[in-house]
């Protein structure tokens, strides 16, 4: 009995492999973090996903003529693969420490558009003087590698951290 299982069961995936390959054939290959970091990366640093929750990322992606002050429109192709990259990896869906951070000091209510507008960016800034985010070298709250020679890898550690002067 358990041969005939097993034979059974082969017919039926050799059966399935073609149309699961031409499935996936007819598919253009994207890569869509790469897109969200060209796209994104090519007025400002490339936030990660899971510092926002996935409403924050749906509305500002919905509203990037406004972006900021600046018209920062996609094509209707290439924003709907960064907002499912986003939403896909926002903070609800992300599994570091950090991103259950950032999502429990958010209130269910709150939809932040600036990361550093979330209770848990102050908290991690609080020594960090009024004076210092003025510096030319770092020019606002939203300039991460200003401090944190590990930003563009999604890391912010302590110990790659250094304000400049």
């Amino acid at each position: 009995m358990p041969n005939k299982l097993i034979r059974w069961t082969c017919l039926i995936a050799a059966s399935l492999i073609p149309s699961l390959v031409a499935a996936q054939s007819a598919k253009p290959a994207t890569n869509s973090a790469a897109t969200w970091k060209t796209e994104c990366a090519a007025c400002h640093m490339a936030y990660p996903a899971g510092l926002l929750p996935q409403r924050s990322w749906q509305k500002m992606m919905s509203g990037l003529e406004k972006h900021f002050g600046a018209d920062a429109s996609l094509s209707p192709a290439v924003n709907a693969e960064i907002t499912a990259y986003l939403v896909n990896n926002s903070a609800e869906k992300n599994t570091s420490r950090r991103s259950a951070k950032f999502l429990q000091s958010i209130a269910p209510a709150e939809t932040p558009l600036r990361i550093s507008d979330t209770a848990y960016f102050e908290k991690e800034h609080r020594k960090v003087a009024a004076e210092t985010w003025k510096l030319p070298k770092v020019g606002s709250k939203a300039n991460c590698n200003a401090c944190h020679s590990d930003a563009d890898a999604g890391e912010f550690s302590g110990k790659n951290t250094k304000i400049p002067q």
